[in-house]
């Protein structure tokens, strides 16, 4: 039966490249809130050590570290040492500039990537060849235009409010908004002032220059766009840096109007939310309240799953998925949130499978829905297995690798569970009036990548199912 499945899906496979050019007749699709840039800078124990010295940190300072924030330059220092010596990974946030240039001057960067849900998306889905895709920036400056792949269809806009060229805008007064990735690798140590530390699990630490981010700032560019002209899709994410002490609650409630005037002028066009992981509980719990209402259609992970559970009432099934994370679980968590949240479309991807959850008179079939699924698995997997997607040949350089043994039998589980054996067959089911659809996706074994995975994975399963 294994082997038939197998054979079964890699036939249902080859539909991705007519979706692949489907894409095409797209006009245009936006991307807003968050772009930013993503600094890499792997640190060795050596260099560390190094910084440490030329700072004259006291080692007491590094043996029992409780710090979670900044609250000087040099604070950097205790939180790349924090998560080097424990082996953990740690975000912290400022809003300070002499913090950044601290980074800047002692740490540099490796190399620069698209950060931020919006702009890693907006790549993407220009690179499938969108007529037109328009990202949201609240900082443009050179920096942030050299992250955008060169491309005649991907837009943003300038200091004047004028549609030009992602990469081409040169915004000079804009600050780079830069999260520093800070990696180490498990086995390095160092020694300073006689005492040593060594890191026991590679890891990183995140150290975020992100002032308008976190302050849900919105081009007034890209509104008076996205007020007068005909979009077909709108991709919503960058609500969870939010903080609820720092006003956060408030920016949800005035995105609101924003968003509705731009569904106003564009009533066909469909509006998908991504949420991402977000730590203030209460931001979560609001975004559930102001935002989720808005959208047609969302995107979660098994993590994010298990956050929304927990504010909504359901610890004991958020615990359940987190001893047991499988698609019958998750596929619980899946209706409640959608009969709960009342979304026409919700989809889930976890570790070999996708799977959404849909009304019947969604915009399109559940079979759509599922052809949709299958190209985001062969582009998400093709980022995996390349490390970026960079150039049209890069999206499909795994169509013909088979779907994974672990998506084929946690399909079979959740098909078995629901007792509808079509599920397994044909990745379609109706399920108490609505319409399930399933895929065992490609897993790549050793993944250069996982950066922007799951906003690959969602953006592209929708705007794919056409």
């Amino acid at each position: 039966m294994g082997n038939n499945l197998e054979k079964l899906w890699a036939e249902k496979y080859k539909c991705v490249p007519t979706q692949l050019e489907r894409i095409k007749e797209i006009s245009a699709a936006a991307t807003a809130f968050n772009t930013n840039i993503d600094a890499i800078v792997k640190i060795s124990g050596s260099r560390l050590k190094t910084i440490l010295e030329s700072s004259k940190m006291p080692v007491e300072m590094l043996t029992n570290i409780k710090q979670t924030q900044f609250d000087k330059p040099t604070d950097v220092l205790l939180g790349i040492v924090k998560c080097f010596s424990r082996g953990i990974a740690e975000e912290w946030v400022t809003e300070d500039e002499k913090i950044y240039k601290w980074i800047e001057k002692n740490l540099g960067y490796h190399h620069l990537q698209m950060g931020g849900q919006g702009g890693i998306i907006a790549n993407t889905l220009a690179l499938l060849g969108i007529k037109k895709v328009i990202a949201h920036t609240n900082s443009h400056p050179k920096l942030q235009a050299e992250q955008f792949l060169d491309l005649e269809n991907l837009f943003a806009l300038d200091e004047r409010g004028n549609l030009k060229k992602a990469s081409t805008i040169s915004r000079s007064k804009d600050t780079p908004l830069i999260h520093w990735i800070i990696e180490f690798d498990k086995g390095d140590s160092f020694t300073y002032q006689g005492k040593s530390f060594t890191c026991p699990k590679s890891n990183r630490f995140i150290a975020t220059y992100d002032p308008l981010n976190i302050n849900l700032v919105m081009n007034e560019g890209f509104d008076k766009y996205m007020q007068n002209n005909p979009v077909e899709y709108l991709v919503l994410s960058g609500f969870h840096p939010l903080l609820s002490k720092n006003n956060g609650v408030e920016l949800l409630k005035n995105a609101v109007p924003v968003i509705k005037n731009w569904q106003k002028a564009n009533p066909k066009m469909i509006t998908h939310l991504e949420i991402a992981s977000t730590q203030d509980k209460v931001i979560r719990k609001n975004i559930l309240k102001f935002i989720v209402p808005l959208a047609q259609s969302m995107g979660l992970n098994e993590r994010e799953t298990i956050d929304l559970l927990n504010v909504s009432g359901q610890k004991e099934l958020a615990k359940k998925i987190e001893k047991e994370t499988t698609s019958c679980h998750l596929f619980e968590a899946l209706v409640f949130l959608k009969e709960t949240l009342n979304i026409a479309r919700i989809q889930l991807h976890m570790f070999g499978l996708y799977m959404t959850i849909q009304d019947k008179n969604f915009p399109y079939s559940a079979e759509q829905n599922l052809k949709g699924m299958m190209t985001a698995s062969v582009v998400s997997s093709s980022k995996a297995f390349h490390g970026a997607l960079e150039k049209y040949d890069d999206i499909s350089l795994t169509k013909d690798y088979p779907p994974s043994d672990t998506g084929l039998k946690e399909l079979t589980a959740l098909a078995k569970m629901l007792k509808k054996p079509e599920l397994a067959e044909i990745g379609v089911a109706e399920y108490k009036g609505y319409v399930i659809s399933a895929i065992p996706t490609i897993l790549i074994d050793k993944p250069k990548t996982l950066v922007g995975m799951g906003d690959t994975i969602s953006s592209v399963s929708l705007l794919a199912g056409r």
